[in-house]
């Protein structure tokens, strides 16, 4: 497939290329001291993890650990309420730790044992990036450190609680809107003071590179065995895929199975409240071209230039700018970015769990709620939706803030 001069037959072999860009956006924009850390995770990528025995330990730790493959579920239930169009999930939070988190956070863990780092840091937002990486940490036997905002820490006491039962040091952050962004810049901030121990595990397809290009490689075991599985149990591809982004890792890797196939790829930004700033986090849809936190994307600018507030339900979702990735397939037309707010969002969380026994995670639930919005407009076909998360995190917030339906 060609479109719009990319060849999706080579398409993982030239994006990004060696300095780190997909088209426009990506790169390293990063302090000099920072450069050199940023080249020794580079070269040990290239090196340690395209070596016979990295590869054989990380699809052991997948099998043993992490009981991949995740299966995919046919909604029967909620197709039927819906019409004849059949929805698909793929069970991200059937994975080990409750979200897609974990499949680079092992990645990023088993590179940072084989260069001899003592340590692994990382921000998180919804908690489910801190436990991921707060459980690789423990299996490898190394220190810990999560930098987490003040808000986020309120919405997700359930996986703070986590992390520190694994042995992370939860580091709260209160500058700013005490929230994703705010973590990321200080996890930035600890990772230059002490990078020659420690290996600063990025939470999604963001930050310099080689990070969008690491994490992306390590999440596309989604994809790949999602399109395997799908062909086996329905004997086609599936017409439509869809995913939430924010950062947008899961849907990176999901996405990265089917760029070649003649499937239509949506992505979903979160809307939050509303189109005003401040109220949303959908950055792809009412954002410009920005440089934030080492790379360049689209972000959301307030009236300085700078990184604007944002909200969504989902903790996950709530970060001002998006993967260069996702820029990118945005710009070349492979990919549709659509949004939903926090009310379409909330009542898929509802429907998905008293029609299917499956509790997602809110960020999930954003794609859900699409899927089922596709459902109504379709006639007829499939879609299969990225399920990245499982809500235990987000139930007490959900009641709290928007009850419990009759």
């Amino acid at each position: 497939m060609v479109l719009n001069g990319v060849d999706f037959d080579t398409y993982f072999k030239n994006y990004p290329n060696e300095e780190g860009f997909f088209g426009p956006y990506g790169g390293a924009y990063i302090e000099p001291e920072l450069k050199a850390a940023m080249e020794e995770i580079n070269e040990a990528y290239f090196t340690i993890c395209k070596s016979r025995k990295f590869i054989n330990e990380l699809r052991r730790i997948r099998k043993e650990f992490q009981g991949r493959p995740t299966p995919i579920s046919h909604l029967e239930r909620l197709s039927n309420s819906i019409g004849d169009v059949q929805l698909y999930v793929k069970r991200e939070d059937l994975n080990h730790s409750g979200a897609h988190k974990l499949n680079h956070c092992m990645g990023e863990a088993l590179l940072a044992k084989y260069m001899g780092k003592k340590k692994i840091i990382a921000e998180t937002g919804a908690g489910q990036h801190g436990v991921a990486l707060a459980t690789a940490a423990a299996y490898f036997g190394l220190e810990c450190d999560i930098y987490m905002g003040s808000v986020d820490i309120k919405k997700q006491a359930p996986n703070v609680a986590r992390m520190k039962i694994l042995g992370a040091r939860v580091i709260e952050v209160t500058e700013g809107l005490q929230t994703l962004k705010e973590a990321v810049d200080a996890a930035f901030a600890a990772y230059a003071r002490d990078y020659k121990d420690t290996v600063y595990c990025i939470g999604s397809v963001l930050g310099p590179h080689p990070f969008p290009m690491m994490v992306r490689d390590f999440q596309s075991v989604v994809g790949i065995e999602a399109r395997e599985q799908f062909l086996e149990m329905t004997g086609e591809l599936p017409d439509v895929i869809t995913a939430c982004v924010g950062g947008g890792s899961n849907a990176a890797g999901f996405f990265a199975g089917f760029l070649n196939d003649p499937v239509k790829i949506y992505g979903v930004e979160p809307l939050g409240r509303g189109e005003k700033l401040g109220d949303h986090a959908a950055s792809l849809k009412f954002g410009t071209e920005g440089i934030m936190h080492g790379f360049n994307s689209i972000m959301l600018k307030d009236e300085n230039g700078e990184p604007a507030p944002v909200y969504s339900a989902a903790s996950g979702l709530d970060y001002p700018s998006s993967g260069p990735e996702h820029a990118f397939l945005h710009d070349i037309g492979r990919v549709t970015y659509d949004v939903v707010d926090d009310k379409e969002a909330i009542d898929a969380f509802y429907a998905l769990s008293r029609m299917e026994g499956i509790i997602p995670a809110i960020e999930s639930a954003h794609a859900v709620a699409h899927a089922m919005r596709l459902a109504k407009e379709m006639k007829h076909g499939s879609i299969l939706i990225n399920l990245s998360g499982r809500g235990d995190k987000d139930m007490d917030y959900v009641i709290e803030h928007f009850g419990i339906p009759e």
